[in-house]
């Protein structure tokens, strides 16, 4: 499936939920019980599947879980992007960033072997480093815009002479690239009082949103400036949803998680007269 706006707008209504759950599938976390099988990580990944579809509208398989392990790892990878249902976005978190030609590599290896939906890209090598990502059509790059993490302020927030902070320079920039139907950027969820300033900058593209739950950030700070009139947020919950139990119940734990937060998203978009 071609994923836009548009459509991604229409699955969040569909399932009153703008929940993406990271799949973080750390093999030294998944439950104890699993290590026995053939493929522990898939059977993990499947299992958190099964109880969270009907309450996410995206998934984001945290590349690095997998590369680690190697060619098992991405074999585990491949078999939990066919698991996913093909109406659910799918987002690897790559965070590649390269000259042209190796960039161009990257995008064939998450666009064409693995046929994701969307990657995480690092924009500090600038245009032409991300144009080949943006070469292939329905496809989405997600910049890393502002990240959650406590070291993104030894970057994100220097100014140059004109007092832009280097994230807004960032989103002015990127959007000479490409058009919203092509375009997230990652912004996080840790810093709600830059939501309002950012969201002015990028009006019309989707949000990718880490930081929620595990992290500190909230749906409530998130959506009171975020959202834009096709809602223009994936919210991503990773921990706090799939490591949410380490026995036999970790599924049915992770959906009581999911739900949480799908419960949350629901009244915001009644609220704010979506539904």
């Amino acid at each position: 499936m071609a994923f836009n706006n548009q459509l991604l707008f229409k699955q969040i209504l569909a399932k009153r939920s703008y929940l993406c759950v990271g799949l973080d599938s750390d093999i030294s976390r998944i439950p104890k019980h699993l290590l026995t099988l053939e493929d522990p990580i898939f059977e993990f990944n499947k299992a958190i599947i099964d109880a969270t579809k009907d309450l996410c509208v995206a998934y984001k398989p945290n590349i690095a879980f997998y590369e680690s392990l190697g060619a098992s790892g991405w074999e585990s990878l491949r078999k939990t992007l066919e698991y996913i249902p093909d109406d659910i976005f799918t987002i690897a978190d790559a965070k590649r960033g390269d000259i042209g030609n190796t960039s161009l590599q990257y995008a064939k290896t998450f666009f064409e072997t693995y046929e994701f939906d969307s990657v995480t890209i690092a924009p500090y090598m600038g245009e032409d480093s991300v144009k080949p990502f943006l070469s292939f059509e329905g496809k989405y790059v997600i910049l890393l815009g502002l990240t959650s993490n406590k070291g993104s302020d030894d970057f994100q927030h220097f100014c140059d002479i004109s007092g832009k902070k280097l994230h807004e320079l960032v989103l002015e920039r990127a959007q000479e690239w490409s058009d919203p139907d092509q375009l997230m950027f990652v912004i996080g969820a840790t810093h709600p009082e830059a939501f309002e300033k950012i969201r002015s900058i990028a009006p019309h593209n989707f949000f990718l949103v880490p930081g929620v739950g595990a992290q500190g950030g909230t749906i409530e700070d998130v959506s009171r400036y975020g959202l834009n009139k096709e809602v223009g947020l994936l919210v991503n919950s990773s921990r706090g949803i799939i490591f949410a139990s380490s026995g036999e119940d970790f599924a049915s734990v992770a959906r009581e998680k999911a739900k949480e937060l799908q419960s949350q998203m629901e009244k915001v978009l009644i609220e704010r007269e979506y539904l």
